[in-house]
């Protein structure tokens, strides 16, 4: 029966060669003493690895051969830094840099402008959580990053949102080879009239004018319900600072939707 064949960025994957535990093992040591060849045949020997990571990826709309060729700057990244004095597999540790060398290049590509530093903090986030994912096998809570980054939880989660890929409300998302229900008719509010809703956008749009501890605040007050001594608390301020706060980001709110 002949190999089924498929074309990736000009390879026949069908051709691809799995290497060895102890074939890996061998190149490694080869490379490590400068063996340039070596490092190639491992990079052309994992890469049904980064095929296999790809499937994660099939409903994106991005170019399989780029994501394939940003893979590969994953795995080579993943050759280049592998110790084999951890002993652990390979693509244990390969794996999350390649899918976060995919990742970091949808996120840059996103259509939605999202400023350097608030993608710099969500990049720090997810390397934290690679990193002790990678190291003790758990992952990081929203508090526990944003205590090690010293920053707010808020700042963490707004970050992480932020690098959301944009989906059309106009995404079908159901068909039964009839009717389409596409998101949009998941996410119409009928009780909303159309003042409302401008209400709401204009309140949002509003919200983003404000600096990211204001915002906080006007949150973890309204929307959560916290004390201002919780909320003092939680910032290590003092409650006369959160009053201060609060009272100066309402007045902004009133002003610009006057």
């Amino acid at each position: 029966m002949a190999k089924h064949k498929v074309e990736i960025s000009g390879i026949n994957t069908a051709d691809l060669k799995v290497l060895s535990s102890e074939e890996m093992k061998e190149l490694f040591i080869k490379m490590q003493q400068g063996d340039a060849f070596a490092r190639n045949d491992l990079v052309s020997g994992n890469l049904k690895l980064v095929l296999s990571i790809l499937r994660r990826f099939r409903g994106n709309d991005e170019n399989m051969d780029d994501l394939f060729q940003v893979g590969c700057v994953g795995l080579v990244k993943a050759i280049d830094n592998f110790d084999l004095s951890h002993e652990v597999k390979f693509s244990t540790y390969a794996v999350p840099m390649i899918v976060g060398e995919i990742k970091r290049y949808l996120r840059d590509n996103n259509s939605v402008r999202v400023s350097r530093s608030t993608k710099d903090l969500a990049y720090k986030a997810l390397r934290l959580k690679e990193e002790n994912m990678l190291i003790n096998g758990t992952e990081l809570s929203v508090e526990e990053i944003a205590d090690t980054l010293e920053v707010t939880p808020y700042d963490i989660i707004h970050a992480m949102e932020a690098l959301r890929a944009p989906v059309s409300m106009f995404e079908p998302i159901y068909s039964d080879g009839g009717d389409t229900i596409y998101l949009y008719d998941q996410i119409e509010d009928k009780r909303q009239t159309g003042k409302e809703i401008e209400l709401r956008l204009a309140t949002q749009e509003a919200l983003s004018s404000l600096d990211s501890r204001e915002q906080f605040i006007l949150d973890e007050r309204f929307m959560i319900g916290k004390t201002q001594m919780e909320i003092a608390e939680e910032l290590s301020i003092s409650q006369a600072q959160v009053s201060r706060l609060e009272k100066n980001a309402i007045k902004q709110l009133k002003k610009i939707l006057k």
